[in-house]
């Protein structure tokens, strides 16, 4: 790919809650360095990033995100059918998206070099997840990782409403004060047309293999095979959960009798209560439908 296609750089000057203030700037200098024409915004907020590259991305561009999750989110949301690639950098907290790309996500130099390789690559189709809720209060929005509706999500929700601490010890301390009112939950669950009760703690839907900043939830999960995958962990007690937790970060938890997958190309979720997000993005209550669009968008990655 040729260094002369203009690169939109999108920069989250908060990611990470601030801890990777000048890596916008270093990606910058880097592109000034290899010789590619861009463009850098950086938002006053979210919404007002968003609205910045609307308004500067044009066919022939790539976006080139600079951030975590949140920043990927934007950018599938933005480029999904457009034929305009995207390239992340990722300086969030998670960086689920980038673990699926096998990126070196604790090496940011590394990173940075990886970056400026997918620019010079030509682009991969790539799958997301689709949800719509059902009362279609929203046109739908898309997702490259997972799509939470449970415990999870509850923890998300509870984050969320944290003021202090900040940081990822926030979602420890979510974890631990949702921890004490774990509770199986009823669902009504559709897949690919097939209505079925389950009782769980937990399920998601998944795009890709990570959640959670390396939770190895759907280790067999693809971005490119035209499917999703749903997954349950059925009733369990906290202490269960608690030693269940750590092997969902090397993925040894699929042969646990309470964690089931299955594949699917659609599923429709309904719990009253539950709040569902995606990619971390709060999408709003249950209930919802997810479907896989293959090939929605296009992604610039180094193998």
């Amino acid at each position: 790919m040729s260094t002369r296609r203009r690169v939109v750089v999108a920069v989250n000057p908060n990611a990470a809650f601030g801890k990777h203030p000048r890596l916008g700037r270093q990606v910058i200098d880097r592109l000034v360095t290899e010789g590619f024409d861009h463009v850098e915004l950086v938002g006053t907020s979210y919404e007002n990033l968003r609205e910045q590259i609307l308004a500067t991305l044009t066919a022939g561009d790539v976006l080139l995100v600079v951030g975590g999750d949140g920043m990927v989110s934007m950018a599938v949301n933005i480029v999904a059918n457009t034929g305009i690639p995207f390239v992340v950098m990722p300086g969030g907290t998670g960086n689920d998206f980038a673990r699926q790309l096998n990126m070196p996500v604790s090496d940011l130099n590394a990173c940075l070099d990886s970056v400026v390789r997918a620019l010079r690559t030509d682009p991969t189709a790539i799958d997301l997840g689709f949800v719509t809720p059902n009362d279609q209060s929203s046109p739908g929005t898309y997702f490259a990782c997972v799509l939470s509706a449970g415990f999870d999500a509850f923890v998300n929700e509870r984050a969320n409403r944290m003021r202090r601490p900040r940081g990822r010890t926030k979602y420890t301390w979510a974890i631990f004060f949702e921890l004490i009112g774990l509770q199986a939950r009823p669902y009504e669950l559709t897949v690919d047309g097939r209505l079925r009760n389950e009782k769980a703690v937990l399920i998601s839907v998944a795009n890709s293999r990570n959640m959670g900043g390396g939770m190895f939830v759907t280790p067999d999960a693809s971005i490119t095979d035209g499917l999703l995958d749903v997954f349950i962990v059925r009733p369990v007690t906290r202490l269960r959960l608690i030693r269940l937790l750590p092997r969902v970060f090397k993925g040894e938890h699929v042969s646990e009798p309470e964690v089931h997958i299955e594949p699917a190309t659609s599923v429709t979720l309904n719990s009253p209560g539950i709040v569902a997000y995606a990619d971390g993005e709060r999408i709003g209550p249950l209930p919802v439908g997810v479907s896989v669009a293959p090939g929605a968008a296009l992604l610039l990655h180094a193998d």
